[in-house]
């Protein structure tokens, strides 16, 4: 299948959104990283826009747009669902955020109704390629991946922005819920990593040899060679996707908490995060071979 770089940057950018934003709302039902409470929220705002905007480069008539939500059993009618309704949760959040008494808090139920929406919205996402046709697609492990993803991207983000913010709250980050989140979300990105890059090695036995083939569209065109596909992926799988977009996130987080310094490890988790998150996903469009090659 062909790259579609577009939505590699829109399920990137919308994931690492709704982990920065949850990661805040999470810190707020804990009452902590009060600072980086209005950067994080405009951060998460950016972010979910430009992936918003990316998806319109991967439409040849974007003014179309609508005709594809035709079905609330479609995948991209309920990411639509998720999407309007979190950034409605996140414009509440931020009205009642500026309307408390420190400029800074939000109520508990809010909070964690932030959360609880951050993840539905991510795995609904993910959950909207999952499909019978695209073997290598056909996976729950796809969906833990991309909430991995989120679980690392947004602690860690929230990690450098509160250690930015000053010193006062810098102490908080790396014994703290903040430093735990990070490090947490770190371990598990790294297991859904691991586990849905060794789902992708495996996704060749999912095809059958089936002989001589001839597609009279594309006479001249050779027949998908599955395990040959599978096995030129595997550079870009463990060493872009594990190697540097799970193992060393892992490494900064343990560091970055360990010694408080986020200035430098929450860089060094975001960078690798999103060049493996990448990786990932290239491996993950050029393995999404269809069944229908081979009838």
């Amino acid at each position: 299948m062909e790259l579609q770089w577009p939505l590699i940057v829109f399920t990137t950018l919308v994931a690492w959104s709704a982990g920065l934003f949850g990661t805040q709302a999470l810190m707020a039902a804990f009452g902590t990283g009060k600072r980086a409470q209005v950067p994080a929220w405009i951060a998460s705002a950016v972010l979910l826009a430009v992936g918003g905007i990316a998806v319109f480069f991967h439409l040849e008539h974007w003014e179309r747009i609508f005709n594809g939500f035709g079905h609330l059993t479609s995948g991209i009618t309920q990411e639509l669902i998720a999407i309007v309704v979190l950034a409605a949760v996140a414009v509440a959040y931020l009205v009642m955020l500026r309307n408390s008494d420190d400029g800074a808090s939000v109520p508990k139920w809010l909070a964690w109704l932030s959360v609880a929406l951050s993840v539905v919205l991510v795995a609904v996402m993910a959950h909207s390629y999952t499909m019978a046709a695209r073997p290598a697609w056909d996976s729950v492990l796809w969906i833990l991946y991309v909430l991995g993803n989120a679980c690392v991207l947004g602690p860690a983000t929230f990690a450098l922005i509160l250690g930015a913010a000053g010193s006062g709250e810098r102490a908080e980050a790396p014994a703290g819920p903040v430093g735990l989140a990070a490090l947490a979300g770190s371990a598990l990105n790294a297991a859904g990593a691991i586990a849905f890059a060794a789902f992708l090695q495996l996704s060749a036995g999912s095809f059958a040899d089936v002989g001589y083939y001839f597609d009279p569209t594309h006479p001249t065109k050779a027949m998908a060679d599955a395990a040959a596909t599978v096995a030129a992926q595997a550079p870009l799988v463990w060493l872009g996707a594990v190697a540097v977009g799970a193992l060393v996130p892992l490494v900064a987080a343990f560091l970055g908490r360990r010694s408080g310094n986020w200035r430098l490890w929450a860089p060094v988790a975001i960078v690798a995060a999103l060049a493996g998150a990448v990786c990932m996903r290239v491996a993950f469009y050029n393995l999404g071979l269809s069944v229908f090659m081979f009838y």
